[in-house]
């Protein structure tokens, strides 16, 4: 592989100026531009377009990083949160400043989970609720206890 590289810094892979199309050559540096792309959430079609690429090629080239879209966000901020903890330990102040944000904006997320997540104990029990036929019979049973259409009362037993 040649050390020539073209105006955007990628390597200008074998063939270059032979028939045909050369074929895309899949750089570190492209990789972590989609890795970048992915966190940031952008689709497979804007990444693509970013890389001077087509989809397919795209969806080609970079399968593995594209499988990995769900945590790369989680990926990208653990690693600020990294190179912000490598500068606390040599001991900038900036850095030092910013972990400090970091860290409480994680500890407000935290505790938002917690309340959103946080399970519900019922205060009281709700009334069951009746379906048609059970609501029918129980209109049903309140009309004939009363009033016009009430039921009689059963007769008095005398005891001697």
């Amino acid at each position: 592989m040649s050390h020539d590289v073209d105006l955007f810094g990628d390597p200008i892979p074998p063939g270059r100026g032979q028939r045909g199309r050369p074929a895309h050559v899949a750089t570190r540096a492209s990789r972590d531009k989609v890795l970048i792309g992915l966190a940031l959430g952008w689709n497979n079609d804007r990444i693509a377009n970013g890389l001077g690429i087509s989809r397919p090629t795209l969806l080609k080239a970079y399968a593995r990083e594209l499988k990995t879209r769900d945590m790369a966000r989680d990926r990208m901020d653990l690693r600020i949160v990294e190179k912000l903890f490598e500068g606390v330990n040599a001991g900038n102040v900036g850095a030092i400043k910013e972990l400090r944000k970091v860290v409480e904006r994680n500890d407000m997320m935290q505790a938002a989970d917690a309340a959103r997540f946080k399970s519900r104990e019922p205060d009281e029990e709700k009334p069951k609720v009746l379906g048609k036929k059970e609501q029918r019979q129980a209109n049903a049973d309140a009309q004939t206890s009363q009033g016009r259409f009430a039921v009689p009362a059963p007769p008095r037993r005398h005891m001697q």
